[in-house]
């Protein structure tokens, strides 16, 4: 073998081993969802009930993101790098209030706002903290949603709410931070949605 195979030999032995280590140290992201509970299959639809459209829900710009968010202070933010979301979380809760207020049985029909004109009222809202807080010498997980109802052909609003919880978690990893974050997020929507008194069909409908 002469001396030019040999070393040829060898840069191709050094480039395999350099190109299989750097392959080992990829690291690739986890991806996660929120897994709210389902709910009971609506009852059947009375003739004379309102209809009403939800808009997807809004949030901040950070929680747009796509990496999972966690606090260090209340003024500083920070996002997992290998750690995000699969399905947006305001998609999830939009679909969740929507699950909801058609499961309640109070409206003729309930969908996400498509913008179309045939609806009585318009649900729109807000995930305000969807959080990982990692200060005051515990991890918890804080959550805070709000919305409101308008009439669709006045814009007259008739109905607002919000509410938010924190809650400890007790295994300081990811997926139990994720699962806490679910858990929560259902209950926080359950309260949201609980003093909400259905309006009636307006008058020019009736």
């Amino acid at each position: 073998m002469t001396a030019h195979v040999r070393g040829c030999l060898v840069t191709v032995v050094l480039a395999s081993t350099l190109l299989t280590g750097c392959v080992s140290k990829i690291k690739y992201p986890n991806y996660y969802t929120l897994h709210l509970a389902p709910v009971t299959d609506p009852p059947p639809k009375g003739e004379q009930l309102p209809s009403i459209g939800v808009r997807e829900f809004q949030a901040p710009g950070y929680l747009r993101q796509g990496p999972i968010v966690y606090r260090i202070s209340p003024e500083q933010i920070g996002f997992y790098e290998y750690h995000r979301w699969a399905v947006d979380p305001r998609q999830v809760i939009t679909n969740a209030v929507v699950e909801r207020l058609a499961a309640s049985g109070s409206f003729a029909r309930v969908a996400v706002y498509d913008g179309r004109d045939d609806v009585d009222y318009i649900l729109a809202g807000r995930l305000d903290k969807l959080d990982e807080v990692d200060y005051e010498g515990a991890v918890a997980v804080e959550v805070a949603i709000a919305a409101q109802v308008t009439e669709f052909r006045t814009g007259k609003t008739i109905w607002t709410n919000s509410a938010a919880d924190t809650v400890k978690v007790d295994r300081r990893n990811v997926p139990a931070i994720v699962a806490e974050m679910s858990s929560l997020t259902d209950r926080t929507i359950e309260k949201l949605l609980i003093p909400f008194v259905v309006p009636p069909i307006p008058a020019g409908r009736r």
